[in-house]
């Protein structure tokens, strides 16, 4: 009995590390400058938004690229510049894009529309400038998703702690609007002076993943947490994500505890955290066929710790399942994009542009 409980745990643990070891990665383009967001267009082009502020076109036959626009007024400092770029599910040829907007020389997160037709992007539309300005070069968010109905993004807390609390500022919290950049009526506090209308929930720090899994009608975020204490959130209406009033992570400047505590009333707990910090830099939810074994998984980038995070989900959306893939890369992993036919691309910090694989 002894050795079969041994020979089962030896079992197991050669099946973790095959599956971890399972991918690999085949480089598509490179020389890209912080490939920061993805949008796949067709088997052979991508379309990559540069932190920097250039928009490029990628072939994913040959790896070639061309820069098809430059928008204006884009604050590129700090972590801040040309972010997250999303195909619009709403309208042909239309894509919505986030950047930090240079207004009197501070950024503030935006949330644009374009036409892209025939490798060209035209009819650039500021559709919604959020009130999240701060004297600081940090914590912008920003990515986009889309229910039936509505656009979503998020904007971190901007470097000021006390904005993840302050409802009157865009800043700390998860928007929703129209298509047209308009509120909903039905968003969650068009009635309350307290609040802002766009603000979907509040209480974030720098949620980098954003995505709204449409069979389970769900939205998920993943987001930067201090020092430890990166989350994993499934996000409710109108709910209150806790920062910086609870947290799980510790000051950058000592083993302090950041907040009250870890777990407040009132507070949305998150499905998973991440100690030490894995630093997030995208979330999709994996629904294609051309890797089962990642159906119904979270899969998040990581930047610091350099790998591919993969998270198996409950019927009841507990986290009860850990996995890392793309270690062997050794890069900062930025955007991950999923196609319609299940094909999974991926962007690093150094430049490189990646499609998942299997080992072979």
């Amino acid at each position: 009995m002894i050795m079969t409980k041994r020979m089962s745990l030896i079992a197991l643990s050669m099946l973790l590390v095959g599956s971890a070891n399972a991918f690999e990665a085949e480089k598509v383009a490179s020389e890209l400058n912080i490939p920061w967001g993805l949008a796949y267009i067709d088997d052979n082009t991508m379309l990559v938004s540069e932190r920097a502020g250039l928009l490029k076109q990628v072939n994913l036959k040959t790896g070639s690229q061309q820069v098809i626009a430059k928008p204006n007024n884009v604050w590129a400092q700090g972590q801040g510049g040309l972010l997250d770029i999303a195909v619009s599910p709403f309208a042909a040829n239309t894509l919505y894009l986030t950047y930090s907007k240079d207004i009197e020389g501070e950024g503030a997160t935006t949330l644009a529309k374009a036409t892209y037709q025939n490798g060209k992007l035209t009819d650039w539309q500021d559709l919604f400038v959020s009130t999240s300005r701060s004297d600081t070069g940090r914590h912008f968010g920003s990515r986009i998703a889309f229910d039936d109905k509505h656009v979503y993004f998020s904007i971190g807390d901007r470097g000021v702690r006390d904005n993840g609390q302050d409802t009157l500022t865009h800043a700390g919290a998860i928007l929703r609007l129209n298509p047209d950049g308009s509120t909903p009526s039905d968003n969650p506090f068009v009635t309350d002076k307290a609040v802002l209308d766009e603000i979907w929930s509040y209480g974030h720090r720098n949620p980098q993943g954003l995505v709204y899994d449409a069979p389970t009608q769900k939205l998920w975020s993943i987001e930067h947490g201090p020092r430890g204490g990166d989350e994993i959130n499934l996000i409710k209406r109108g709910a209150n994500y806790g920062w910086p009033i609870t947290s799980h992570g510790k000051e950058y400047w000592g083993p302090l505890s950041v907040g009250e505590g870890k777990l407040k009333e009132g507070v949305e707990p998150p499905v998973k955290v991440y100690v030490p910090s894995i630093a997030p830099g995208s979330l999709v939810l994996y629904r294609g066929d051309k890797f089962p074994e990642l159906k119904g998984k979270l899969l998040a980038g990581a930047l610091k710790l350099t790998h591919i995070n993969v998270v198996s989900l409950s019927d009841t959306d507990k986290a009860i399942g850990e996995q890392r893939i793309m270690t062997q890369l050794g890069e900062r992993i930025r955007d991950i994009e999923v196609t319609p036919k299940g094909d999974i691309y991926f962007s690093t910090d150094s430049g490189n542009l990646y499609r998942l694989k299997r080992e072979r």
